[in-house]
Parts: structure tokens; C-alpha cells; sequence
């Protein structure tokens, strides 16, 4: 709270006891409106709150500011009905003590959604489980249902509460709601006949028409026009602008179920509604001897449906009445004004026992279920009591002096008890108490309720007196009784001046809010509340189950006559001043800033005394203005004294004592008691709080500086450990990987070394890692060092164990690179290879020539195309030419060498001079070819010597032997067929005869004729 004590210049005080000027009522007034200028409607008055009703919707109820309120102490943070709600809360909880809160004020000035907020705060916050919850909607519920059959719109207020309520909510030990009670006080039954101009009768009628539905109306047989019915033409005042009757309507029926009203049971409340509604339109008239009848039979029959009774019966019973004289019963007719009364009575008590029962149904779905917190050893209680304000009408009747009555006797209490707990207060904390002068209102309570003399006793009396009674002989008797009494005053009594403002049917009396002027007329009637007793017995008789409820056969039997209506208020006020003094209690004073009912409007002043705002505010002024434990205290204004700042360390009372001797606090300033501090003036308070907030701008400096020194000391301290800890752990890391790879290390040695010594053993776990790490090693050896080529034949050596799959392993992989340079081979480069290989395979080891061919390329063909006669490529038409190489030929008679081109075709082989072919060799009648296994160039053709069309085999010399000899065995496909010699060559010649090649070593390469016809071949012979 006293962080708002630097904005009081514009908002305000927000607690009334801080105000410097606290016995001026203009001055509570400013700080008033301040603060409702500021939309801040809370102030308290020490543990009062005073609520304004600002006429609209503030952001102030969230479950966010539920949650803000919630275990905060009562002072530390702004005013609002949260706080009381928790307080209130939290005291029953710790005290374990019953708690209530007292609502009070005006009509309109929101003391329903006072009660409203505190229900939804228990509801929100407390802990509950599935049944608390719907415990919990069950008693917000049961709200709409009570404003709609006990508020109406008045003048001052559109949703004004005609009757008071107490409710008890009961909490178990855990704090969780677990059941609530309602008493209510005193319904305003005389509004369902009559109303002033401007107001309405309760909301259920109008909800009732315009909200039901065709088929509910058309049962009831209701219309929706409200002007329709007599007891509700009164007060014209069908519409109002701030109420939605039809979805009021909507809200009330489906709170109903969530009670526990059952469908029949509304079908049947419905009822008594519309048959009040009926009532009221039944009409009278006279007969010429006086007696009365009923005009509108059709409306009696339908009132007779709607209530479940005699049609004939309530007829009789409406127009006669029954008395008993010495024993014997008297049917006596009524004149047309009793029997106007005894509909307008009918009306009243029908409503007002219904309204009774319906408060009884609520109390049963609120009742606790539970056996065990049917003990108040095992739960507490919250009481609310939502009650009228004091009340000055500009005409003022029965129920304002009933009201007005409530309203002393709760100010009595108020006054009582918050002496009491001041006067506790002082003594618990060893202050001496000083004697507080305020205005006893007892002896305005004892006007009204003291036995025998006061005005509730001669109300009574006159009521029971026989013979001729009326309003103005209850006046009279009142004069002469209370002549002289300092707060009762009449026409008759007072001085001239007064007797100008007054009529001679008004009493005032002198209530501690004011002087009150009341108007006799009517007090003998309504304080009779009687009902024909003929009446009563049809009722009786009802079928309908609320109705029987309400008027019971032993009502009828029980010849005793009931309380009056001002004796059973009176009785029913002295049980809850005994409910109120068994509790803790708070109070909330709510204040109707305007008439007008709207926002930021404030100008009605007279509520503060009504509400005995004033006089509270005096009584806890009366000793000190402010009081606060000293560890807050302490707390809140160390900094302003070096020896307490920053931290105090020693006891709290002599730390507060050296505060305040350091601010320089005079002995009538303050005093300190056993565990707070109290300070009389609000100066003295102010003038700490400006020097706390003078020194802020220091302290926030200190603070900063502080901070930022901690918060770097803790980064590095942090920083510091965390390093610390890292390097802990990588060292440990590092220690225990080393430790584990000198284990692993001198367990491999020694499996090694194991497996070494039995490695000439079969496989067994002695020698698995040893030849497991061999296997392992060649195989990772073979991965490196695998050969490259398919000319590669290097290969590892295998251990004994892998000899099998590394010769394996080798064929595979030698198979792969052959596959891949196979892949990888062109087609021209394939048959260059294939042709090689067949020569490999004729002349590999077997001629001297073949390894120098080995690096040169075998050609298409070594002849050009140009160099190929055209004539004979014509006559060989479509056998292409595969091969043509220059040749010579050497003649079967002398061995004469001719120079001839040899052309090699598909099917056979042409030896060409110039332009003429000279001998065809068809490949499938050559025998063979011979060559030498010498370096010369010549071989042999052998043809079939059956043959006439040959001349003896052909003898050749070429330069390219080998290359020719393997391109003709492969297109004659003769492989096979080539002999190779190593010392001389036969080949047959012509007729038979048979020639021999003989090779002789020379200087140079040469072919002639030798000895005895023999072909002499002479070869040089190189060093390779």
C-alpha cells in the first residue's frame, strides 16, 4: 500500500485512515472522487473496503488478477474485493476460525456483484476436484435464479435486490468448497400487487412472457404483452433498456437443472408464476345487497388449473371468509375492497412462500453430502451477507422502517466489533488502550425492539387489539408512549418548524445516518401479513407438490396466531446478529456514485453518513492512523538509516527503534508494541515515505552497482566452476581411455602371444584371435597390394591357413580385371587382340620371327585402295577384299621369284598381277600352310594335288609372314593347319613331282636356286 503513497497528489489515499483531515467529510469526499476519476472504485478504511459502483466494465477481474491477489498480504499491493476475498480466505484457513463478509449500501450501489465477484474468487481459486466443481457452479448458478424471483428494477436501480441474503459457504480442511446455506430476509412481498411509477415487478414475470416459448405460454395460457396484467401495469414500465428479459430467460433455465430443479418441478413453479399473473386479473364486482362476485370466470377456471385447486373452492374462498366465534365457525361474505385484499394477500403469500421454497431447493443442492464436515470440527465457514442500505425515500413506509432497522443493528455491530478487535488489538501488542468517543446507536435500536415500549411491541399490540384499529391509532399510541424521546418525533410533538415539513400521519426518528420520516399508512396491514384462513385451506388442498409444501394442513389446525411481520424480522435480525458475532468478521461498503447510473459521474455525498463511513473512519482514528509489523516496516524504510541498510541483523524492535530515532520521530508520533509499529499521524507517515522516495534514486545507484558487481562475480564464478568441472572430466575421460587401452593393449599381447605359441593348432579360443589378426593382416595386405594388370602375376604369400581362398581369391580377381579390360576394350581393339592370340597360339615358341611381331599391330591391310586394280576388284564383284599384302611368288620351273598382290576374301584367297588375277585359292580345298621356324618370310600353300585346275602348292615370300599366315588361317579356319619346320619344306609341284626349301644361314636375307633343284632359302640370323 505504501508504494502509493507518492501518487496520493493524484489518486488519492488508499486507506481513508491516512487522511490528514480524517474528521472533514468534504475531504473524504475529494479522496472519493480522486480515486473513482482514476477508475480505482477500492479505497480502504483500515480493514474496510468502500467500492464504488463505476457503472461499467474494468479490466480488474481476470484470473490474472485472481492469481495477483491470491496469498498476498491484505496491504501489500492496491485495494480491491480480491484482497478481502483472500484475506478473508486465508484467516479461516490458519485461525481455523468462521470468517463473514458484510456487503452493505444502497440499492444500486453493487452489492450483489459484490457477492458475485467473491463467489467466482472461491470458485476460481480454491483447490477443488469434479464434485467441488460442480459444487462451485451450482452456487454461481443459484444467483440468476434468485435475481430473477427476488430483484426487480426500482428507481434507483434496474436490478435492485428485494430481499436480504445471507449465504454461508463451507469449506473442508483442505480449503475446497464443499457445501453453502442461504437464509434470505424480508422479500418486498407488496411488490407483486403493487408498484410505484418508473419500477417493475420481479423479473421472472417479464422474463416469463418474453423469453418462454409459444407452446409454455399457450399451456400457461399467458400473452406476451405484459400491459395484458393488472400486477404489471402499475408502474408502466414494461421495457427497460439495460435488461434483455429473453436472454435472461435463457440464462435462468438452464441454471435451474445445474440446481437440481427437476422438470416437473419447473413445470409446476411456472404454474404458480402464471397463476400469480391470473390472480391478478381476477376481477369483482358488487350486488345491490353489497355482496361481491367474481366477473371473469373463465380466469378463475384457468387460476384454478395453474395452482392444482378447487375451482368452486377458491371462488367461495376469494368473495367469504370464515371466522370462529366460541367454538362455532361463520361464513361471512366480503365487500368488494376485502376482497380486493384477500386476492392482493392471496398474491402476496403464494409468491412469498414460493420464493421460500425456491430458496429451500437451492439450500438442498448446496447442502453438504458428505457425513464427515457436517461437523464444524472438520470445516469452516465464509458467511456473505448481501443486505439492504439505509434507505431515505421521498416516501417512506413499513418496509424502509424494517430496513433502516436492519441497518442500526448491523451499525451497532460493526461499531461493537471493530472497537473489539482495536481494542485487542492495543492490548495484545501492550499499548495502553484510550477510551474512543462515538455515537451509540442503541438507543435507537432500543426505540425499535425493546419489549413493551418500543415501536415493534406497539405495533404488535395495536394489530391484536380488539375494536376499531388503524394506522393512525398505531400513530397515536406511539405518542403517547414515546413523547419525549430524544430520536422519536411527530406532527404532534414537534416545534413549530418541523411540524411545516411534516404531515400529521409521519413519525420521524433520528437514526445515526440521519432523520427519517415515515409514513404510518399501511404499517397495521403489512405488519398483519394475515391470510383468510378459508384461503389457506384451499391452498391445502393444491396438487401442486410446491404449493402443499408452502401452506401445510397444521397451519390451518393450529388455532395459535403467527408473528407479526415486524416481530418475525425482528426475531430472524437477533438470530443473524448471533450468526454475525460468531464470526470474523469484513466489511465492504459499496456507494452509488449517481442516480443517473452512469459512468464517471460522482456527486452523492449523503451515502458516506448513511453508511456510517464517517463515524468507522473516527473510531479507527481515534488512537493511530497507521500500523504495520516490524519486519515491513523495516523492511520498506531500512535504507533510510546507515546503520540499517543494507541488512539488519540484530532484534526487529531495536531496528526499528534506531529507524525512527534517525528520522528524527517525536515520543507523540509513535509507539512501538510487542511485534508492530504505530504511528499516529499520517504526516509523519508522508513525510517518511518522501524521504524513502527522495533516497531512491541513491539506492537504486547502490543497488546497480551491486547488482552488476554480483552478477559478474557469478559469471565468473560460474564460468570458473564449469571450467573446473570440464577440465575434471576430460582429464578423467583421458585417464580412464588410457587405463582401458593399456588393459585392452596387455589383453591383446597376451591373447597374441597365446595364440602365437598354439598357432600350429586346429581353430579353438586359445589361438581364434592369433590367426583370427593373420587372416585379418594378409587379407588387409591383399586389399593394398592386389595387382593392377592382367600382365601382374604378383600375388602375396598366404599363411597356411588361407593358402585354399587365396588361390581362390586370386582367380577371382584375375577373372574380375580380365572382365573389366574385356569391358574396356573397343571392337577394333578386340579383333587386334584376337588376332594376336591365334598368333600366340601358332607361332608362341615355335618361329624365331615371332616375338618382334609381338609389339606391332596387324593392319585392315597393307595394301591401298589405289594400289588394288579396279578390273579385278570388279571381278571380284561381291566378295570384298578383307586383306591384300604384296607377295612374291616363286615359279615351279626355276624358282623364278614373280612379284604378285595376294588378296584374302571371305571364301578364298587371289593372287594378282597387274590387272589379272592369276590363281584362285578356294579356302576349303587348302591342305595346310608350311612355314619355317626361322626368321625367313617364306611359306607354303599346300593344294589338293587331285586337283587339275592346280599347279602343285604355291610358294610365297612375304615381310609380314605372320601377320598374313594368322589372318589366312583364321578366314580359312585353318588354326590347325599351319606346320611349322624347323629344318627344310616339301611341297608338291606338277605332276607329281615333289619340291624341297632348304634354309641356309647367310649374311643377308635371299631366296635361290641351290643344289640337286632344291630352293635354297638363305636367312640372316640376329643375335636375340
Amino acid at each position: 500500500m505504501e508504494s502509493a503513497l507518492t501518487a496520493r497528489d493524484r489518486v488519492g489515499v488508499q486507506d481513508f485512515v491516512l487522511l490528514e483531515n480524517y474528521n472533514s467529510e468534504a475531504a473524504f469526499i475529494e479522496n472519493l472522487r480522486r480515486r473513482f476519476k482514476e477508475n480505482l472504485i477500492y479505497t480502504y478504511i483500515g480493514s474496510v473496503l468502500v467500492s464504488v459502483n463505476p457503472y461499467k466494465e474494468l479490466e480488474i477481474y481476470s484470473k490474472q488478477q485472481m492469481e495477483r491477489y491470491r496469498g498476498v498480504s491484505f496491504y501489500e499491493i492496491s485495494p480491491h474485493i480480491y484482497a478481502v476475498s483472500d484475506n478473508t480466505y486465508r484467516a479461516m484457513r490458519t485461525e481455523r476460525k468462521d470468517q463473514c463478509i458484510l456487503i452493505s449500501g444502497e440499492s444500486g450501489a453493487g452489492k450483489t456483484e459484490a457477492s458475485k465477484k467473491i463467489l467466482l474468487y472461491y470458485a476460481v481459486t480454491c483447490p477443488a476436484n469434479d464434485h467441488m466443481a460442480a459444487l462451485g457452479d451450482r452456487l454461481l448458478q443459484s444467483n440468476p435464479v434468485l435475481e430473477a424471483f427476488g430483484n426487480a428494477k426500482t428507481l434507483r436501480n434496474d436490478n435492485s435486490s428485494r430481499f436480504g441474503k445471507y449465504m454461508d459457504v463451507q469449506f473442508d480442511f483442505r480449503g475446497t468448497p464443499v457445501g453453502g446455506h442461504i437464509l434470505n430476509y424480508l422479500l418486498e412481498k407488496s411488490r407483486v400487487v403493487h408498484q410505484n411509477q418508473g419500477e417493475r415487478n420481479f423479473h421472472i414475470f417479464y422474463q416469463l412472457l418474453d423469453g418462454g416459448d409459444d407452446n409454455l405460454l399457450s399451456t400457461l395460457d399467458l400473452e406476451r404483452n405484459p400491459q395484458n396484467y393488472h400486477y404489471m401495469v402499475k408502474g408502466n414500465c414494461p421495457r427497460v433498456s439495460s435488461i434483455n428479459d429473453k436472454n435472461n430467460w435463457k440464462v435462468v433455465m438452464k441454471a435451474l437443472p445445474v440446481i437440481g430443479f427437476t422438470e416437473q418441478e419447473v413445470q409446476k413453479l411456472l404454474n404458480i408464476i402464471a397463476g400469480v399473473l391470473h390472480l391478478g386479473n381476477t376481477q369483482f364486482g358488487e350486488g345491490e345487497e353489497g355482496e361481491t362476485y367474481i366477473t371473469t370466470e373463465t380466469q378463475i377456471m384457468t387460476l384454478a388449473k395453474l395452482l392444482g385447486v378447487d375451482g368452486s373452492a377458491l371462488r367461495e374462498a376469494l368473495t367469504h371468509k370464515k371466522l370462529t366465534a366460541k367454538g362455532e365457525e361463520m361464513i361471512s361474505p366480503l365487500n368488494f375492497e376485502q376482497a380486493v385484499c384477500a386476492r392482493d394477500a392471496l398474491a402476496k403469500a403464494v409468491y412469498g412462500r414460493t420464493f421460500t421454497w425456491l430458496v429451500e431447493k437451492i439450500n438442498q443442492s448446496l447442502a453438504v453430502k458428505d457425513e464427515i464436515y457436517q461437523s464444524s470440527k472438520d470445516s469452516s465457514v465464509i458467511g456473505l451477507l448481501d443486505i439492504y442500505g439505509f434507505e431515505v425515500l421521498q416516501h417512506n413506509s413499513f418496509e424502509q422502517f424494517c430496513i433502516n432497522y436492519c441497518n442500526e443493528k448491523l451499525q451497532q455491530l460493526f461499531i461493537e466489533l471493530t472497537l473489539r478487535s482495536e481494542q485487542e488489538e492495543y492490548e495484545t501488542e501492550g499499548i495502553a488502550w484510550e477510551t474512543v468517543k462515538y455515537f451509540d446507536n442503541k438507543i435507537i435500536c432500543d426505540l425499535i425492539e425493546e419489549k413493551h415500549k418500543g415501536i415493534i411491541s406497539i405495533l404488535d399490540e395495536e394489530c391484536l387489539r380488539p375494536g376499531e384499529t388503524c394506522d393512525v391509532s398505531f400513530l397515536e399510541k406511539l405518542e403517547d408512549t414515546l413523547s419525549g424521546h430524544p430520536h422519536f418525533v411527530t406532527h404532534k410533538l414537534a416545534n413549530g418548524k418541523t411540524r411545516r415539513v411534516m404531515s400529521r400521519e409521519e413519525f420521524r426518528l433520528l437514526h445515526y445516518a440521519g432523520e427519517v420520516n415515515y409514513n404510518v399508512n399501511g404499517f397495521l396491514d403489512k405488519n398483519n401479513d394475515l391470510l383468510n384462513r378459508n384461503l389457506k385451506e384451499v391452498m391445502c388442498q393444491s396438487d401442486n407438490q410446491i404449493l402443499s409444501h408452502c401452506f401445510r394442513k397444521e397451519e390451518v389446525i393450529d388455532q395459535k396466531r403467527q408473528e407479526m411481520a415486524a416481530t418475525q424480522f425482528k426475531n430472524s435480525l437477533m438470530k443473524l446478529m448471533e450468526i454475525l458475532m460468531s464470526k470474523e468478521p469484513s466489511y465492504v461498503r459499496c456507494i452509488k456514485p449517481n442516480d443517473a447510473k452512469q459512468p464517471g459521474r460522482h456527486y452523492k455525498k449523503h451515502q458516506v453518513k448513511y453508511l456510517g463511513l464517517m463515524e468507522n473512519l473516527r473510531v479507527r482514528r481515534a488512537g493511530f492512523a497507521y500500523r504495520r509489523r516490524f519486519e515491513a516496516f523495516l523492511q520498506r524504510y531500512k535504507p533510510l538509516c546507515p546503520e540499517t541498510w543494507p541488512n539488519w541483523n540484530g532484534r526487529l524492535v531495536d531496528g526499528v527503534s534506531l529507524l525512527v530515532n534517525h528520522l528524527g520521530y517525536k515520543p507523540e508520533e509513535y509507539k512501538l508494541g510487542r511485534s508492530k509499529i504505530f504511528i499516529r499521524f499520517p504526516k509523519t507517515l508522508f513525510t517518511t515515505e518522501d524521504a524513502l522516495e527522495a533516497k531512491k534514486p541513491e539506492i537504486a545507484l547502490t543497488l546497480q552497482t551491486s547488482w552488476r558487481g554480483y552478477r559478474e562475480r557469478a559469471k565468473y564464478q560460474r564460468i570458473r566452476r564449469a571450467v573446473i568441472v570440464i577440465q575434471s572430466a576430460w582429464r578423467g575421460m583421458k585417464g580412464r581411455r588410457r587405463a582401458k587401452r593399456r588393459r585392452q593393449a596387455a589383453e591383446l599381447i597376451r591373447r597374441f602371444i597365446k595364440g602365437f605359441i598354439y598357432r600350429h593348432e586346429e581353430y579353438c579360443p586359445e589361438n581364434e584371435y592369433f590367426l583370427d589378426h593373420v587372416r585379418y593382416s594378409f587379407l588387409k595386405n591383399l586389399h593394398k597390394n592386389l595387382p593392377k594388370s592382367v600382365l601382374d602375376k604378383s600375388w602375396p604369400t598366404p599363411p597356411p591357413s588361407l593358402v585354399e581362398a587365396s588361390e581362390h581369391l586370386r582367380r577371382l580377381h584375375m577373372r574380375n580385371m580380365v572382365i573389366k579390360y574385356c569391358r574396356r576394350v573397343q571392337p577394333e581393339w578386340k579383333k587386334q587382340m584376337m588376332q594376336k592370340v591365334v598368333a600366340s597360339e601358332i607361332f608362341k615358341d615355335q618361329k624365331d620371327s615371332y616375338p618382334q611381331s609381338v609389339g606391332r599391330l596387324f593392319l585392315d591391310s597393307r595394301l591401298e585402295r589405289e594400289q588394288i586394280n579396279l578390273k579385278v576388284v570388279q571381278t571380284l564383284g561381291n566378295d570384298k577384299v578383307q586383306y591384300g599384302v604384296s607377295v612374291i611368288k616363286y615359279d615351279r620351273r626355276g624358282f623364278k621369284p614373280r612379284p604378285r598382290q595376294l588378296l584374302l576374301t571371305n571364301t578364298y584367297a587371289v593372287l594378282v598381277d597387274r590387272t589379272k588375277i592369276k590363281q584362285k585359292i578356294d579356302y576349303t580345298a587348302l591342305r595346310g600352310i608350311s612355314v619355317s621356324s626361322l626368321t625367313d618370310g617364306i611359306f607354303v600353300l599346300h593344294m589338293p594335288s587331285e586337283d587339275n585346275k592346280q599347279k602343285g602348292d604355291v610358294v610365297l615370300q612375304c615381310s609380314h609372314v605372320i601377320e598374313l599366315v594368322t589372318k589366312l588361317a583364321m578366314m580359312a579356319n585353318k588354326i590347325n593347319y599351319v606346320n611349322i619346320s624347323p629344318g627344310s619344306i616339301r611341297f608338291s609341284m606338277a605332276r607329281g613331282k615333289e619340291g624341297i626349301i632348304d634354309f641356309v644361314r647367310g649374311s643377308e636375307l635371299k631366296v635361290a636356286k641351290g643344289k640337286r633343284g632344291h630352293l635354297s632359302a638363305f636367312y640372316f640370323l640376329s643375335s636375340m
